[in-house]
């Protein structure tokens, strides 16, 4: 195994402002098209005439071309340039949102969703590219600003979509995302250097290292389990939220997508989890974030006895806890499998956000299935349940 010392043509030398104000919009618009169909599942599915089950496909098969992209093609950057592969992935992306925005029928759709979620990987290209370009004093710096991008992206895609489906149609909103993406695709050929490829281990070799990492830390296998069961809860939850709000308080994507506020205000205290990993430790942390999405979730069963008003009160109180709980979980998770190897983190992320993303597409499939099966109350059990699993596997691995 053949292994080289990762450099690009500006190694060593202080980034741009310009640079790393790209690379953050590109981690924002590349993540983000795998939730703007979230809000606009219910205008999206009386236009297509799908049912409810059909329409929660959508989000299902982004997420879970997300997961496969991460799990085959993010090894690539370790093998080949990134600059190349993030221009390709954009393109990909590019035309996959295109085709969302035209393609007549359900079916149709559901193919594009799942090469949209394929292409959207680029940004998990990017946030390695920004790491292995920033000099070492100003690497935490950095690769901190362009993540944040991608949460900006995260939050705010839902709020723009909602917006957009509601007053200009839910496939202009696809045709402007596809734009966007082509835009800052080319901005990223732009500015970023060729990358001389981290190691000389063949694509297969890669996937086999994989294999290996998984097989030999338990750690890892705990952090991915215990998360992955959070992404079902998350996904159930935002997944069905705007098909709920439409059919029980006749409130619109607009709406649904405005939701995606509350949420922010529980993703953007995560960096304090980071402080208090340091100060309580990482495995500590997870405790206390699942157990404050199970609470949050939980809380939700006492619905039925309030009023319209404070049912909708209720329900963005709990989005901001759970929000807060999952973003504080996954930055301890990372803490504790960033660890277990540095030579190896980017393989390590790789298999982390495979098992959170194939928590994501099966939490958008029982969601959907459990709205039809048993309204919102049986969305709500998913979510808690799930959660609570998460916390016996965060409990279980602590004694073991």
């Amino acid at each position: 195994m053949s292994e080289l010392t990762s450099t690009s043509d500006v190694s060593g030398s202080a980034l741009s402002g310009k640079i790393i104000f790209t690379l953050a919009a590109g981690a924002g618009l590349s993540v983000a098209s795998i939730y703007y169909s979230q809000p606009m599942l219910g205008i999206m599915g009386g236009n297509l005439n799908a049912s409810t089950t059909s329409v929660g496909l959508i989000p299902t098969l982004t997420q879970a071309g997300y997961a496969l992209g991460i799990l085959f093609l993010i090894p690539l950057g370790d093998r080949h340039d990134r600059r190349t592969i993030i221009l390709l992935k954009s393109i990909l992306l590019a035309v996959a949102l295109l085709l969302c925005g035209f393609v007549p029928g359900i079916h149709g759709l559901l193919v594009a969703s799942l090469v949209t979620g394929i292409g959207a990987t680029m940004a998990q290209d990017i946030v390695p590219a920004s790491a292995h370009l920033a000099p070492p004093a100003q690497r935490g710096k950095t690769v901190g600003t362009v993540m944040t991008g991608l949460l900006v992206g995260i939050l705010l895609s839902r709020v723009l979509s909602g917006f957009v489906a509601e007053y200009f149609g839910w496939r202009v909103m696809y045709q402007l995302a596809a734009l966007s993406v082509a835009l800052i695709g080319v901005a990223l050929w732009r500015v970023l250097p060729r990358f001389t490829p981290d190691t000389r281990i063949s694509y297969a070799g890669l996937l086999h290292s994989m294999f290996g990492l998984w097989k030999n830390y338990k750690t890892l296998r705990h952090a991915a389990l215990a998360q992955g069961l959070l992404s079902v809860a998350f996904s159930a939850f935002w997944s069905t939220l705007a098909i709920m709000l439409n059919e029980q308080f006749h409130l619109g994507s607009a709406v649904a997508g405005a939701f995606g506020l509350a949420g922010a205000a529980g993703a953007l205290a995560a960096p304090l989890a980071g402080a208090l990993a340091d100060k309580k430790g990482p495995a500590r942390v997870t405790q206390m974030g699942s157990a404050l999405v199970m609470m949050s979730f939980a809380a939700m069963f006492l619905l039925p006895l309030l009023s319209p008003h404070a049912q909708l009160a209720l329900i963005v109180l709990s989005a901001v806890g759970f929000d807060l709980g999952i973003q504080a979980t996954l930055v301890a998770h990372q803490t504790l499998v960033y660890g277990l190897e540095p030579a190896a983190r980017g393989r390590l992320n790789a298999l982390l956000f495979t098992v959170v993303f194939i928590g994501m597409s099966a939490g958008a499939a029982l969601g959907s299935k459990a709205l039809e099966a048993g309204g919102w109350s049986g969305v709500v059990l998913l979510a808690t349940v799930a959660a609570g699993a998460a916390l016996l596997v965060r409990l279980i691995s602590r004694k073991s």
